[in-house]
């Protein structure tokens, strides 16, 4: 699923199984569900709907990134970045039996590729990782969902107990403003984004500058995806960053 994504913080996006359910305000929308329930009619989103996972081609398909991941190193002087389960939720209770574990394998097989795996259920997260997890995975970014300053303050709080190398937030799509507390730890990464496609509520141009400034003031990475509807995004709010590289982006994610 999606070789080449045109997700802009990500170079591939990797689906083991596909389905989902709606858990908050930042869901109502889902691009996933009306993509793969609405107008492929493969899945059937919500709580009783099986997860279906994909085949065994598409679950070889890292091995093959990773192939070419010196070269793609020595290209971009930089890893490339997988988004993992664009399409469903790693740690949804309901991801197919053995799947999570299968999940776990590949990316152990694969050091070489870096994994952002990026969940609206943090609160899972402890009980569904590897039993060699310990500080984290140095291939492994973990992050959470915040649309809005409640989401945030209910995952973050969770999400920030996990050891991980990177720990991120995707303020997507942002429905309300959002302050980061001055509580530590901080997310290494914060992506701002406005909602897409039919029925978008507007992101606020002024949500997304006071978010960049925290990120500034607390030396935060900060990556503007897209205004609402993709509407041009303003000059100033250009900004592409990544964890470890903290100047201006290339539109391509080269940093």
């Amino acid at each position: 699923m999606a070789e080449n994504s045109k997700i802009e913080w990500t170079d591939h996006t990797f689906n083991g199984w596909l389905g989902c359910q709606k858990v908050s305000a930042g869901c109502d929308h889902c691009y996933a569900e009306a993509m793969m329930d609405h107008h492929y009619g493969r899945v059937q989103w919500g709580p009783h709907g099986e997860r279906i996972r994909t085949s065994a081609a598409n679950w070889r398909k890292p091995y093959n990134w990773a192939k070419h991941a010196k070269h793609f190193e020595e290209l971009h002087g930089r890893r490339q970045r997988i988004f993992c389960s664009s399409l469903a939720d790693v740690f949804d209770n309901k991801a197919p039996t053995g799947a999570r574990d299968d999940l776990w394998e590949l990316i152990r097989s694969t050091p070489d590729l870096d994994w952002l795996l990026l969940t609206k259920r943090p609160e899972n997260i402890p009980k569904m990782l590897p039993p060699d997890w310990r500080d984290g995975w140095a291939n492994v970014w973990l992050g959470t969902t915040c649309e809005d300053q409640a989401a945030y303050n209910r995952r973050w709080d969770v999400l920030s107990e996990i050891p991980a190398i990177v720990r991120f937030i995707s303020y997507e799509p942002a429905i309300g403003p959002l302050w980061l507390p001055e509580a530590w730890p901080n997310p290494d990464w914060v992506i701002c984004g406005g909602e897409t496609g039919k029925g978008a509520r507007d992101m606020s141009s002024d949500w997304a500058r006071s978010v960049m400034a925290q990120c500034r003031a607390k030396g935060i990475a900060f990556f503007m995806k897209q205004m609402t509807r993709k509407a041009p995004i303003p000059e100033d709010l250009l900004v592409r960053e990544f964890p470890g590289f903290r100047s201006l982006a290339a539109q391509n994610g080269d940093a």
